[in-house]
């Protein structure tokens, strides 16, 4: 019973035969937990961090905060650098071709370290310029407490760089369980690490940007090391890094480049919206924040089922078996819709738990409910179609289309909808909520559309 049950809402109509399922149930079962375990102890830990830097000070917490903003635009674009990689790796993987997948894997650790260190280079040089340009005249204690975290972290940007590479190589062969484990090593550094920097050495904001630096060092020299390692069907060596290949270099980057310029837009435009936010007053400030912290924990869903496409899609179209990514595109987005219905929702019944844990008014307890029942209500039902579904149009090759359509749907869509609903039409945070959901429904049509069409079917990333 439960067997069919299942089957009835995972399973496409158009089955494929046995043989040409790369993938089992128990597989993806066995890549899809880990990702989400991931996911689950990254949110955790940021929780976590967030409580120790308070005891800080509030100058620590707000340049902590600040800074991030700009950290996590890097941390995109190392992310989209590491997917492409992935992409191309992972139908190496599928077309039975270990020689050019060990060939990419060493080049896209290449250009992670190098771009990294670029990007390093120019947050240490320009700190203070790049702060004050982002953020403004804020006050000298802050743009202090930002300088000192930025130099610190900004250190860790290669680690950071080279860890996502090496993490990318162990997702396309599908070993998510390793990339959990190691995460569980790297945050559990920097847990005790805050907490040591915080509360024994009372170092302020060296104290939680130090311990971040050193576990992201640790995790990117365990993630090489397991790289290196022969028993993988894909592995690194130095003659694979240590080299300039024109042709691997440009098919890497040509999946990357679009994916990367698609993420960092989508940050800035977070930052835009951020100062439209503040034109709100205090109340829909704070809701708005509150309301943001519950979002993360209801898109836990989106951020482990993209990398799973990625992986699956790619590893099929890299075998030059269509029929096969089609029925795996089909079937993941049918698990993606289950799962996220089922997670939206318990994490919308436990709202009203979790706001007693806040030292709100009753209006903006009211406030950050209608905010999450409005997020999780479109999460459930348009985001498994804009986010996680387009990985495997990326997977598949389709990066332009979908950078396109992203920026399209990010800039003019939830920027400029924003605008309209919340400033316009005074409808405030909740406005600009449903400027969000419209960006995802939007999207959702416009892929889905890009689908029935079959054009993503037509690309060949490795020829």
């Amino acid at each position: 019973m439960v067997q069919r049950l299942w089957n009835w809402i995972v399973e496409p109509k158009t089955q494929i035969a046995p043989e040409r399922q790369l993938f089992s149930n128990r597989d993806l079962k066995l890549l899809i937990l880990p990702l989400f375990g991931e996911q689950f102890l990254a949110m955790l830990v940021g929780i976590a961090d967030t409580m120790m830097v308070s005891y800080a000070g509030e100058a620590a917490v707000s340049g902590v905060s600040l800074v991030n903003m700009l950290n996590t635009f890097f941390i995109y674009l190392f992310t989209a650098l590491a997917s492409g990689g992935a992409v191309v790796v992972s139908q190496y993987i599928g077309h039975g071709d270990p020689k050019n997948g060990n060939l990419a894997s060493g080049q896209l650790y290449t250009v992670s370290f190098l771009f990294s260190v670029v990007c390093m280079a120019v947050a240490l040089v320009f700190d203070q310029p790049l702060l004050q340009l982002l953020f403004g005249q804020v006050e000298p204690d802050v743009m202090e407490a930002s300088l000192i975290y930025l130099r610190i972290s900004a250190y860790s940007y290669p680690a950071l760089a080279v860890y996502n590479a090496g993490a990318a190589l162990y997702r396309s062969m599908s070993k998510t369980h390793v990339t959990m484990n190691v995460s569980l090593v790297m945050n559990a550094i920097n847990v005790v690490g805050n907490a040591i920097g915080i509360f024994v050495l009372h170092a302020g904001v060296a104290g939680v940007a130090w311990p971040s630096t050193i576990s992201r060092m640790v995790a990117a020299v365990i993630m090489t090391v397991l790289c290196f390692s022969k028993k993988n069907s894909i592995y690194l060596a130095w003659k694979n890094i240590l080299t300039w290949n024109g042709s691997m270099i440009r098919r890497l980057l040509g999946i990357a480049v679009p994916n990367s310029i698609e993420n960092g837009l989508f940050q800035l435009a977070k930052v835009a919206l951020s100062s439209i936010t503040a034109m709100f007053g205090t109340v829909q400030i704070a809701a708005n924040g509150v309301a943001q912290s519950i979002w993360s924990l209801a898109a836990l869903v989106g951020g482990a089922l993209g990398p799973a496409f990625i992986t699956v899609i790619g590893q099929c179209m890299g075998a030059q078996d269509v029929d096969a990514a089609d029925y795996y595109m089909r079937k993941l987005t049918r698990l993606t819709f289950f799962i996220s219905i089922l997670w939206n929702g318990l994490v919308l019944a436990g709202t009203p738990l979790l706001l007693l844990l806040y030292d709100l008014s009753e209006e903006a307890k009211q406030l950050v409910l209608l905010l999450v029942v409005i997020h999780n209500l479109f999460n459930a039902v348009a985001f498994p179609l804009s986010g996680p579904f387009s990985n495997g149009l990326r997977a598949a090759g389709d990066v332009k289309f979908t950078m396109y359509i992203s920026l399209f749907c990010t800039v003019v869509c939830r920027v400029a909808l924003s605008i309209l609903f919340g400033v316009w039409m005074q409808g405030g945070v909740i406005g600009i909520a449903f400027a969000m959901a419209g960006d995802w429904c939007i999207k959702a049509v416009i892929l889905a559309i890009r689908y029935k069409s079959g054009k993503w079917k037509n690309f060949r990333v490795l020829a």
